[in-house]
């Protein structure tokens, strides 16, 4: 069977001498020998396709788990997912976004990442040291080396139509059958013309993967199994599918891996029948999306301010059914899906603005993902049944906002500005919301962002001084993940208040949970490659 043997990209012999350093300082879960070996890569002129294709290939293997759950001694405990591909995908939009000299900063700390997220599984049992085993006692002998949880496969062909095989592919990913999955997978992706559709489902399986309730749980199935299939396919056009065997690997091997939640979206396969085809629902079997759908899917009209300050107040403070009536309605009036989508982003938005306990970002941080991966979604494939998804979606902004408020969490935090504040000019501000961010002064970064927007600041400059900063803050890739999609969303969204994304990236940055030297992988890239104004 292959296995992730190295890339068969023309690498001179030099250059192949740093990646096996590089491997060999991952392998052995030291950060600052792996990030030196980078380093050298960098200034040798290494192209980032390649990099990225180098460090996915060293950790596809080493990033997958048995299960995303464990009952341990009948304590239901979550076994966390893969970040270190997911900080790959960010680093090739946040590579854009960078000054000249700090465009190679966003793959050093996914290099710097990456060792610490090597077997979670062990991890998170305290039988291997890294990022999921933080505050746990110290490791009583020695470590595991990382484990091969699930070996790779070959592409296997079955038959039937393209629409056969996916069918026949979700089946098995339903099941729980992993590497049946797996191969069949990557036999659909091996036949000419399949390869978008193949991805487009491997998308929607993740997109229909998401749990029931949030409250008192921590068994998180938040989303992620989509984020995962979209670095699939953005890191594999961003490295070539023909040298993109590993990124499948790393990314579609794990949607079949358990515990699988298709409750939500169950809820909104009947919403079409119920609200849009307005049928009596009955157990016979259903299938397949229906002529109002696509009818539907074609609707472009965007909500009046009105209408989306409307709309978002049931989905935020509502309950079920008034949100799926609500959105219902919308859809019968003719405004337009992806419309209704920016709407809910900044709904989305809004709950992290509400988030200030540093420990309560996991559901507000996950649903923006989501919200946002289903605009991508949206606006890469036309998958048929991507209406059905905007009900899950709305649940999950639902299901957000009400744990907010069920653990105390679920307000603004304003501050007051130092007098005078209004009187620097809007490049000052700028100066100011990206140093209070660095420094995790939420309250004051917020409020020198309202200024600036206030006074006329243009929304793009800050855009990026916020993805610096989030670049910046290392040792959890959501930093770099949250900070990339919000400014994306900043750009494409067209809802009526999109200054709101802007607003919660700069809290998500500043506020969400920080470990340890946060700034140190920064700095040492800094002082490695010659910049200054990195070390604080």
């Amino acid at each position: 069977m292959p296995q992730t043997e190295a890339s068969a990209q023309n690498i001179p012999t030099d250059a192949r001498r740093l990646y096996d350093k590089l491997e060999e300082r991952i392998l052995d879960r030291d950060q600052v020998g792996a990030s030196q070996a980078y380093y050298g890569l960098v200034k040798a002129g290494r192209p980032l396709p390649e990099l990225v294709n180098e460090g996915v290939r060293i950790h596809a293997p080493l990033t997958h788990v048995p299960y995303h759950e464990r009952i341990d001694k009948g304590f239901v405990n979550f076994v966390n997912n893969d970040h270190c591909l997911l900080s790959a995908r960010a680093t090739t939009h946040l590579a854009k976004l960078m000054p000249k000299e700090l465009a190679g900063l966003p793959m050093a700390q996914t290099v710097w990442y990456i060792p610490t997220g090597l077997d979670i599984w062990n991890q998170k049992i305290n039988k291997a040291p890294g990022h999921y085993s933080r505050g746990m006692e110290p490791i009583k002998g020695a470590p595991v080396k990382p484990v091969v949880h699930w070996p790779d496969q070959t592409a296997e062909h079955i038959e039937g139509s393209l629409d056969e095989k996916l069918d026949q592919w979700l089946d098995l990913v339903h099941r729980g059958h992993v590497l049946d999955a797996y191969r069949v997978f990557l036999g659909i992706m091996e036949e000419p013309g399949s390869r978008k559709e193949a991805l487009a489902q491997l998308c929607f399986a993740g997109l229909i993967d998401l749990q029931d309730r949030v409250y008192l749980n921590r068994s998180y199935t938040t989303g992620h199994k989509s984020f995962r299939a979209r670095a699939t396919v953005e890191l594999g056009n961003f490295v070539g599918w023909d040298n993109a065997h590993h990124v499948l690997y790393a990314g579609a091997l794990d949607i079949g891996i358990g515990p699988r939640w298709y409750s939500t979206y169950e809820m909104a396969c009947n919403c079409i029948t119920h609200y849009i085809e307005k049928q009596k629902m009955s157990a016979i079997p259903y299938g397949g999306a229906t002529a109002k759908e696509a009818e539907i899917l074609r609707q472009t009209t965007p909500l009046s301010k009105d209408e989306a300050e409307a709309f978002l107040d049931v989905v935020l403070h509502g309950q079920e059914p008034g949100f799926q009536e609500a959105l219902s309605r919308l859809l019968l009036a003719g405004k337009g899906p992806r419309q209704i989508l920016d709407v809910l982003q900044v709904g989305g938005a809004q709950v992290l603005l509400e988030t200030q306990d540093t420990l309560n970002f996991s559901i507000p941080q996950h649903c923006y993902e989501y919200l946002n991966t289903l605009g991508w979604f949206y606006d890469t494939f036309e998958h048929p049944q991507r209406l059905k998804l905007l009900y899950v979606a709305t649940a999950y902004l639902n299901r957000n906002a009400w744990h907010n408020r069920q653990v105390g969490d679920g307000r603004e935090a304003r501050a007051d500005l130092p007098s005078g504040a209004n009187a620097k000019s809007t490049s000052q501000m700028l100066e100011q919301v990206a140093a209070a961010t660095i420094a995790l002064d939420g309250p004051q970064a917020i409020a020198w962002a309202r200024a600036y927007l206030a006074s006329g600041g243009d929304g793009g400059a800050l855009a990026q001084q916020l993805a610096i900063a989030a670049t910046r803050i290392g040792n959890d890739p959501h930093n770099q993940e949250l900070g990339q999609l919000l400014v994306e969303d900043y750009v494409k969204n067209r809802s009526f208040d999109r200054n709101r994304l802007l607003l919660a990236c700069v809290q998500h940055t500043a506020v969400h949970r920080k470990y340890g030297d946060y700034l140190e992988a920064s700095r040492r890239y800094g002082d490695a490659m010659g910049i200054g104004g990195l070390a604080a």
